[in-house]
């Protein structure tokens, strides 16, 4: 009975018990998110569409958007940093909508969703105190792949909800919207970004993720993504988790974005040339 008594007295309070307890893991967040601008000013390389967004956060208001030009370079991060400095973290969720128009594309999306979000109504003031502009954002990415009759049938919606929504659409190409819509819309072109653009974001993606490489592997990074930055941070975080704690290579980085190195190439052109096969190395012929 007294040893009983001495292990009950001995025992540790739940509390502690608790306290004690292994911590959750994070969450893996993709480096694209992870390292998405906060802000218009951190969007990179696109001065004069940034010059024109500040201005119209100054003035809390915004005219329907159109941002075209090639991917990762900068368009969807834009219009989302504009819509967090408007709202707010706070009424964010309930006053964006995005889509992604390349998997709802069709006309009864903008049917439902889309005219069924402009309709809602909205106060006009923040959480926190601060001003909010009385209108919603809607965000339809990769425009450009809508069927003509669901840009018809936005068109309709933009006229009608001119005074409680903006509109922003993210396409390549500007060519695949039809005019009605693109000359409701205020258009900027993205300006591919520029190599030491890349090399320096990159580079502290890398010291931020205590990645190991070198130059040449950064400039390889560059070079594969072909001035995606989106491409670019994928490839980099990609290889590092391949490669854990060691450090990436240029081989690495060739494997991941899946581009057949010139020594392979040049052996089989001159294998091809000379009509013989066994000057092939052993790795060629596997």
């Amino acid at each position: 009975m007294d040893a009983f008594l001495k292990g009950s007295s001995s025992s540790k309070p739940k509390s502690q018990e608790k306290s004690k307890a292994a911590p959750k893991p994070q969450k893996s967040i993709p480096w694209v998110e992870k390292y998405r601008p906060r802000s218009v000013e951190d969007v990179a390389h696109q001065d004069e569409v940034v010059a024109v967004l500040k201005k119209s956060l100054q003035g809390s208001d915004l005219p329907n958007l159109l941002f075209y030009g090639p991917p990762g370079t900068g368009k969807t991060s834009a219009i989302l940093a504009v819509a967090k400095q408007l709202f707010g973290w706070e009424l964010y969720r309930s006053r964006v909508l995005e889509l992604n128009a390349s998997d709802e594309r069709g006309i009864q999306v903008i049917r439902e969703k889309v005219k069924g979000f402009s309709q809602q109504s909205v106060s006009a003031v923040r959480t926190d105190g601060k001003p909010c502009p009385p209108f919603k954002i809607v965000i339809l990415d990769e425009a450009d792949s809508m069927t003509s009759a669901a840009q018809a049938a936005l068109r309709r919606t933009m006229e009608r909800e001119s005074k409680s929504t903006r509109f922003c659409l993210i396409c390549n190409y500007i060519s695949r919207i039809i005019e009605p819509l693109t000359s409701r819309c205020s258009k900027f072109r993205f300006k591919p970004l520029a190599v030491d653009i890349l090399r320096e974001r990159l580079q502290h993606i890398a010291n931020k993720e205590n990645v190991t490489c070198s130059d040449e592997v950064i400039d390889t990074i560059v070079e594969t993504s072909e001035g995606d930055l989106r491409k670019a941070i994928t490839y980099l975080q990609s290889a590092a988790r391949l490669k854990g704690s060691e450090e990436i290579d240029k081989q690495d980085v060739l494997e991941i974005a899946a581009i057949v190195p010139e020594s392979f190439i040049e052996s089989v052109f001159k294998a091809c040339h000379s009509d013989s096969y066994e000057r092939l190395d052993a790795s060629v012929k596997e």
